[in-house]
């Protein structure tokens, strides 16, 4: 590949991965294995490794993916909430051990465990009391999910014994046992309601629901693997976990000691074999050294810790009848065919329906309705059709013809050259495209309105939605007279509206759902051309001269457009006062840190990090992710990171204090 097409391989690598995490972390809806996740999150590594000119602090790769829900208020996390290197070969576990043993030069033992399939969860105690729960979100902050964590009764609300710190996190991962899962879907079933896709899925979904007593009378259980905090009872991993199944946490229950990888390789192979036996979902082991000093001679990326890693088994295969085809409608128009099974047992649940992704992949494999089909969950989550036991094929069976026609609006589909879908060109009057519009407006990166789907289907078949401008109609008045609004409710909905007013106008461009514009596109756009009338009449010749817009985002924003209807929709918008430009940047208040480059690190009493980095801009400064030779000095608070210590000391960087900061600041 070429720099350009690198350039534009690196930005489709980015959208795609974005919106995977949004439908994975926010939806709990993923819409791919956790094995092709992987893979396209490794390409991007690779690509962004290789050519660093690209590289870009919003990239995924910069961060943990996000499981933020508008619903419950947000609470930051003491320390980083990171997520684990995944691998799935022997090859890279050899890798980790030889790394291990460069870096630490020393005798080392490695923790192993199961790795469950839940939901990531923090639990804050002071005094022996259960102060706060926390959901992984972004890493940095989550969602306060205490009250609903408190109905599940293997998690201790009062501590026993004595001996524990007075403030300390322990983490773990809340989950649904088969037995409660099955339970759950039983009832489901005899009240006529959709079942729960799988275990995951289910206990994701629950631990978001607002009514606490509801979520008490769901079976959820949790197991905890990790401590964190001053004054632990010891100095390793593993006898902090035993000390604490002695003060009533339900610790996760195989924790084994390997001198070695080839010990680790025996560990891997005995669960791969024995995790069918289990009463609950697992989809690897995690590795981890045992040694908190080692550990924190390792250090972490802004991703993931150095002294751990996940192996991810491959994922399960069955084979099953495939009794029909249907096909789906997304919010683009894009056209995704879904294979309708004869109910199949795979890792641990019901499968009756698989992706079969496109046309192309259904020609590769010549997948036929009446076909006995290989069904697989790569990474234990949503199953793939991947092949045809052609052996059990009927002589009299034909060829899979794909659709024509949209099967929800009847349009006549196009397929463009070089698109691996096809797609229903009826966006103004085809139903699941205009639901999904309205969606995609008022989600959190978005305008950040909040709003459940079931809401926006009620609201749109009231006849009270039909374009986005729509949500800026609303009255109170309306919303009372609907089934579920309250006065509260609705007074809740209107003022979340008035306050997207004030999104920044990169945003509002990415909510109005263009084509290829995601995140990223569309801030690019934003600060180079400034205005949505700059936008709306721009050349495909000034397009691709932003950085990142090749012809295929630009002939998109044209044709967006050249649209009356979506030029009408602008022009609403800008009339009930959404941001249409892009604002100046506020000017320093003074320049005592002019050309400084400063790193933040850890944690602080006075002001958050993004405050203190906020003070550092407008005072002329210029903040820096990691330490080097033009670092002018590091503002360290608590936990500052033990890599960037050690690096300031070989630099002879100056560290100071926040206070002494904010004296520097105003003097």
């Amino acid at each position: 590949m070429n720099k350009e097409q690198i350039a534009e391989r690196i930005s489709h690598l980015r959208r795609v991965i974005e919106e995977h995490s949004h439908n994975y972390y926010v939806l709990s809806n993923p819409t791919i294995t956790d094995f092709e996740y992987d893979q396209l999150f490794r390409e991007l590594i690779d690509l962004e490794k290789a050519n660093p000119e690209f590289s870009e602090s919003s990239s995924p790769t910069q961060r943990v993916g996000s499981d933020l829900n508008l619903e419950f208020e947000q609470a930051a996390h003491i320390y980083p909430m990171l997520s684990l290197d995944n691998t799935y070969s022997m090859e890279e576990l050899e890798d980790f051990e030889k790394r291990n043993k460069r870096l630490l030069a020393e005798d080392f033992e490695y923790i192993c465990e199961l790795k469950y399939d839940g939901v990531s969860i923090s639990l804050t105690y002071e005094n022996g009391l259960l102060l706060r729960a926390v959901t992984r979100g972004d890493g940095e902050k989550g969602d306060d999910v205490t009250q609903n964590v408190k109905t599940i009764k293997s998690i201790p609300l009062k501590l026993k014994g004595r001996g524990y710190p007075d403030k300390f996190e322990i983490r773990g991962e809340i989950f649904l046992p088969h037995k409660g899962f099955d339970m759950m879907n039983q009832e489901r079933r005899e009240q006529n309601e959709p079942e729960f896709a799988n275990p995951r899925n289910a206990a994701s979904g629950t631990l978001k629901i607002q009514n606490s007593s509801i979520v008490a009378k769901r079976p959820l259980d949790c197991f905890l693997y990790y401590m964190m905090g001053e004054n632990l009872p010891f100095d390793n991993h593993l006898d902090n976990l035993e000390k604490a199944r002695e003060w009533g946490f339900k610790i996760a229950p195989v924790l084994d000691r390997r001198k070695n990888m080839t010990e680790v390789y025996d560990f891997i192979e005995y669960w791969d074999k024995e995790r069918k036996k289990l009463p609950y979902d697992i989809d690897g082991v995690v590795i981890k050294i045992n040694s908190f000093r080692q550990q924190q001679i390792l250090g972490m990326t802004s991703k993931s810790p150095r002294w751990a890693t996940a192996f991810k088994f491959k994922a399960e295969q069955a084979l099953t009848k495939l009794e029909s085809i249907s096909y789906q409608v997304g919010r683009t128009g894009a056209i995704t065919p879904v294979a309708n099974l004869t109910p199949v047992q795979l890792a641990g649940t019901t499968v009756k329906r698989a992706s079969l992704h496109n046309s192309d992949q259904i020609a590769l494999h010549d997948i036929r309705v009446g076909d006995f089909v290989f069904i697989e969950k790569g990474g234990e989550i949503i199953p793939k059709v991947v092949g045809v036991d052609i052996s059990k094929r009927f002589g009299n069976s034909l060829p899979t013809q794909f659709i024509e026609n949209c099967p929800e609006c009847g349009a006549k589909l196009i397929r463009s050259e070089g698109e691996a879908k096809h797609f229903c060109p009826n966006e103004d009057g085809c139903p699941p495209q205009i639901k999904g519009k309205l969606e995609h407006f008022v989600s959190r990166k978005a305008m950040d309105i909040g709003l459940a789907e079931a809401t926006i289907e009620q609201l749109h078949t009231h006849g009270l939605l039909s374009t986005v401008a729509d949500f800026y109609k609303l009255k109170k008045d309306q919303l009372v007279t609907l089934e579920r609004f309250g006065e509260r409710s609705a007074d809740k909905l209107i003022e979340s509206i008035e306050l997207s007013k004030d999104r920044p106008f990169e945003r509002v461009l990415y909510a109005l759902g263009i084509r290829f514009v995601g995140e990223t596109v569309a801030k690019k756009l934003a600060q180079k051309l400034g205005s949505i009338d700059v936008l709306m009449n721009a050349s495909r010749v000034e397009l691709t001269s932003v950085d990142e817009i090749g012809e295929k985002i630009a002939d998109s924003i044209i044709s967006h457009f050249s649209s009356s209807k979506n030029k009408a929709i602008v022009s609403e918008l800008i009339n009930f006062g959404l941001q249409m430009k892009t604002l100046k940047k506020e000017e320093p208040v003074s320049s005592i840190l002019q050309n400084k480059s400063i790193v933040v690190s850890g944690v602080f009493q006075r002001f958050s990090r993004d405050e203190i980095k906020n003070l550092i801009e407008k005072n002329g400064g210029k903040n820096a992710g990691s330490v080097s030779s033009k670092t002018a000095f590091i503002i360290a608070g608590e936990k500052m990171g033990p890599e960037k210590y050690e690096k300031a000391k070989q630099l002879n960087i100056p560290i100071i204090s926040e206070d002494d900061f904010i004296m520097m600041i105003n003097n």
